[in-house]
Formats: structure tokens, C-alpha cells, sequence
């Protein structure tokens, strides 16, 4: 799996801009594996994309309802596959076919693994304390990664890694 590198988000407008240029680099049919302890920002990190890619209304976490699907201009579909027993499950295909007309965010993908695509995008997110996040993202597909990796020298030069803002944790 290609390695384009990893940034530290210190702060909410910084995991926005990482949503925002995330949503320029993905396609239609592209598949977004996050992983992370609860909390770590999987579902920020995916309503920043949705956002970025014009959803205007509530982006939650879909714990309890397995996915939710997103009418955007590359439509997003955010599944939470913690419930789901494995590869096997009818429910992934079933899924997996919702989204390929466009993005595929999924959360908890361990159980998954093999039924999920080699060219997937994985996102680790990790807590560094407070509000920083260290996020590292490895990709299946040599040509991406490469983007990919570019696209994370971009933002590191300008600073999107920069330590959070100073002041109280707002939330």
C-alpha cells in the first residue's frame, strides 16, 4: 500500500480544510476506510467533505442506521460498519453499490476487510490530546498515492498542520 503521509489537524477549521481539499482529490466510485477510536474524528473528517462537496443539512455518524447517503455534487455515501459480522455480510454489497456513483466513507472497516476494494484510501486518525489529531493516510493504488501525497505536501506548506489556535477548547 503506497504511503503519502500524514499531517497533524489542530483544530476544527483545520479538519475543515483537510475535508475541503480531500473532496477536490476524491472521485465517484472512490472508497474511504477510516480508522480510529471513538472520537478520533472519523465523522468530522466525513461531514467536512460532505460540506465541502455542497451538503447543506445535518452530517451524522450512522451507528444506528448502518449508512447514510448524502445528494451532493459527487454524492457521499458514510457507512458505519461496526455492527456488521464480515465480508460476507449481504449487507455490504448492497451497500458498497450505493455509493458508486460516488464517494464511500467507511467507518470501523476492520471486519470488512476483505470484501472491501485493494485501491481503498485509509484514513488512521489518531488523538494527540486536546484538539489535535494526527491523520495518516495510506492508499491501494500507486497513481493516487502519489496524488494523494501531493495533495498532503500542499497543505502542509500551507500550514494546515500549524498548532491549534490558541484559547479554551470552545466545545
Amino acid at each position: 500500500m503506497g504511503q503519502p503521509g500524514e499531517l497533524v489537524s489542530g483544530s476544527p477549521r483545520a479538519t475543515d480544510a483537510l475535508g475541503a481539499a480531500l473532496a477536490g482529490w476524491l472521485e465517484p466510485g472512490d472508497v474511504v476506510l477510516l480508522r480510529g477510536e471513538v472520537g478520533a474524528g472519523k465523522t468530522t473528517l466525513v461531514r467536512a467533505v460532505a460540506r465541502a462537496l455542497g451538503v447543506e443539512g445535518p452530517v451524522t455518524s450512522p451507528t444506528f442506521t448502518l449508512a447514510q447517503r448524502y445528494a451532493a455534487r459527487i454524492p457521499v455515501l458514510h457507512i458505519d460498519a461496526y455492527r456488521l459480522g464480515g465480508a460476507d455480510d449481504e449487507e455490504l454489497g448492497l451497500l458498497l453499490d450505493g455509493g458508486a456513483d460516488g464517494v464511500t466513507f467507511v467507518e470501523w472497516p476492520e471486519a470488512l476487510a476483505a470484501g472491501l476494494p485493494a485501491t481503498a484510501v485509509t484514513v488512521d486518525l489518531e488523538h494527540l490530546g486536546g484538539r489535535r489529531r494526527l491523520v495518516r493516510f495510506t492508499c491501494g493504488d500507486p497513481h493516487r498515492a502519489a496524488s494523494l501525497g501531493r495533495l498532503l505536501d500542499d497543505l502542509r506548506a500551507r500550514h494546515i498542520d500549524d498548532e491549534p489556535e490558541p484559547g479554551p477548547d470552545p466545545r
